[in-house]
């Protein structure tokens, strides 16, 4: 079984299918799905709005967790039985998926799928921004844009346990669901900027903003002198008719402004990384790191839900309408 998107729209595009998989090639594993995820990518690809994503129609999802039932040759250092998690951007919405064997990580045991998946793409999203972007101390106020979502969780958690005081901006109805990860709340339907310098009146050091678009620059204005604001998504701009790629072009000119005032001597020391998860080495490296850190009880990925497979359009309609905290978990049949 997979699940096809089959064109530009919303959930309704998805449908079932009886197809699934073919057998790995040389490099490859065939991996057993367990857990997938649902993310902010898939609602961009539902209005092909995301990155490179594959013409219509294709399979999404963009993580998963699973076992290996077949081996490819030229493979070494996973085996049948391996419970492994791999991030392979599209395609994981099946009950069988076929992967790069470099890409897959072990998942420990004793970690359930459905946390394992959740800690996939957002743990390693938000560990490397974190402690390789940003490299957050003790001491430091960051602000999190979007501190209830997949990703946001868990920059609050690994940014608290740095060390920093967090800012967090969530809706009103999740503010406490903020506070428990140790953040403080700020309403994201008032007025941001104000709210930031009336708790920070020296500005943030770090500001972690998946929105894109206009608010990148209040986000810039936010940073204190020697500040970085690092933008991962675009998320402001899902309405937008144009080519998926005109957002981040606007991004890379403003973060030329940004860079020119820095040379022309106003910058302050403030500076600008775009970041990107992808999957390779340094993946897996964090992957690891990550998944130590939630079976030592230190990271918590919240799970909002979870759904069979077959009901992936229901997570996305969950998704889009904006009372997600955490993750939706898609769940394949253990018969499969």
């Amino acid at each position: 079984m997979e699940i096809v998107l089959t064109g530009r729209g919303g959930p309704e595009k998805l449908h079932v299918a009886d197809t699934d998989s073919a057998a790995p090639g040389k490099g490859q594993v065939r991996v057993r799905v367990i857990a997938s995820g649902v993310s902010f990518a898939e609602v961009q690809m539902l209005g092909h709005r995301y990155p490179r994503q594959p013409r219509y129609p294709f399979v999404p999802g963009y993580d998963l967790v699973g076992e290996v039932t077949s081996v490819g040759p030229d493979v070494s250092g996973v085996a049948l039985g391996d419970r492994v998690a791999a991030q392979v951007g599209t395609g994981a919405w099946r009950t069988h998926v076929v992967v790069r064997a470099d890409h897959v990580v072990p998942v420990p045991e004793g970690l359930d799928a459905g946390v394992a998946v959740a800690a996939t793409t957002n743990g390693v999203t938000a560990w490397q921004m974190v402690h390789e972007v940003v490299r957050v101390r003790a001491g430091q106020t960051v602000l999190v844009q979007g501190a209830s979502g997949g990703v946001g969780t868990l920059l609050v958690q690994l940014a608290v346990a740095a060390g920093a005081r967090v800012l967090g901006t969530a809706s009103a109805a999740k503010h406490e669901a903020v506070r428990a990860l140790g953040g403080e709340p700020i309403d994201y339907r008032q007025d941001v900027a104000a709210a930031v310098r009336a708790l920070a009146p020296g500005g943030v050091d770090a500001v972690f903003d998946h929105l894109g678009g206009e608010s990148l620059g209040q986000s810039y204005e936010l940073l204190a002198d020697g500040g970085v604001l690092v933008n991962y998504g675009s998320a402001s701009t899902l309405r937008e008719n144009n080519h998926w790629a005109v957002p981040y072009l606007r991004t890379i000119r403003r973060f030329a402004g940004f860079r020119l005032g820095r040379l022309l001597g106003r910058g302050r020391g403030r500076r600008t990384r775009f970041y990107y998860v992808k999957a390779g080495p340094s993946f897996n490296r964090a992957l690891a790191e990550v998944y130590a850190l939630v079976l030592a009880g230190k990271l918590n990925p919240p799970i909002e839900t979870r759904l069979p497979l077959a009901d992936a359009a229901e997570g996305l309609r969950l998704l889009m309408a904006g009372k997600v905290t955490g993750k939706i978990v898609l769940e394949a049949s253990q018969k499969s």
